[in-house]
């Protein structure tokens, strides 16, 4: 008998997670530098979102009374490295606005909400998308709820799971359902490959329910698979972990 859809999703989250471990996302000190790479990681690759954070820290700026005093022109010049930087800055700056205005200034307030009434108001932000508004709420604020960006797409796509025009809600909630009742996988330290894993850092390590870290490394996971093998130029299905499960 052929396994469901959801069956083979908890394969593929069991196979990675024994293959490579923990990822480690999101690469971070604190949930306000969460929220910031979330933003400057639009549109870009990470390693230029991760300069311009690099200069935001340089320069003490990487907290919300930095964003909330620097004046704009010189926000947009420290983040230029990420791209589309007077848009970014922009939408900084509305960020920090929203949270001083409805939470007072408090990450804590903010994401003791209810996930979902939190995700609409996000999402009638200016410049963020079911993708940020996602990773804020599950590498920010903790809160259990998958991110779909293109890696995953493609990956269910290509595997005939869900095809890749599929809206992104609901791709979010076949892998919410076929996640859910999941915990924390094993893992065997010593692997030859280690696939595109982050070196832990606070929030990596930060408190979360089991379910939140299902979600948070299997999002990473699946980043690992799209890096490393199923590139949108061509798959390269020999050795990834997941050949084995190809049509």
């Amino acid at each position: 008998m052929k396994p469901s859809r959801e069956d083979q999703f908890r394969d593929y989250y069991r196979t990675l997670i024994a293959a490579w471990g923990p990822q480690h996302w999101w690469p971070a000190r604190t949930r306000f530098e969460v929220i910031v790479g979330a933003y400057l990681v639009q549109n870009t690759a990470w390693t230029n979102a991760d300069r311009a954070l690099h200069r935001l820290r340089s320069s003490g700026l990487l907290n919300l009374e930095g964003i909330r005093r620097i004046p704009l022109p010189r926000l947009q010049a420290i983040i230029r490295p990420a791209g589309y930087f007077r848009q970014k800055a922009r939408r900084l700056k509305t960020f920090v606005a929203f949270l001083d205005q409805h939470y007072g200034g408090s990450l804590i307030r903010m994401f003791n909400q209810p996930a979902e009434k939190l995700r609409q108001k996000l999402l009638a932000l200016e410049g963020v998308g079911p993708e940020t508004a996602d990773s804020i709420l599950l590498y920010a604020g903790q809160h259990p709820v998958f991110v779909v960006d293109a890696y995953t797409r493609r990956i269910l796509d290509r595997h005939q799971i869900v095809p890749a025009a599929t809206n992104y809600e609901e791709i979010r909630v076949f892998c919410e359902r076929s996640l859910a009742h999941l915990r924390t996988g094993t893992w065997q330290p010593g692997t030859d490959f280690q696939s595109t894993a982050h070196s832990p850092s606070p929030m990596s390590r930060a408190p979360r329910s089991s379910l939140t870290q299902v979600y948070n490394d299997m999002h990473g996971l699946l980043v690992a698979v799209g890096k490393n093998y199923c590139l949108k130029s061509k798959a390269l299905c020999e050795n990834c972990p997941l050949q084995k499960f190809l049509p």
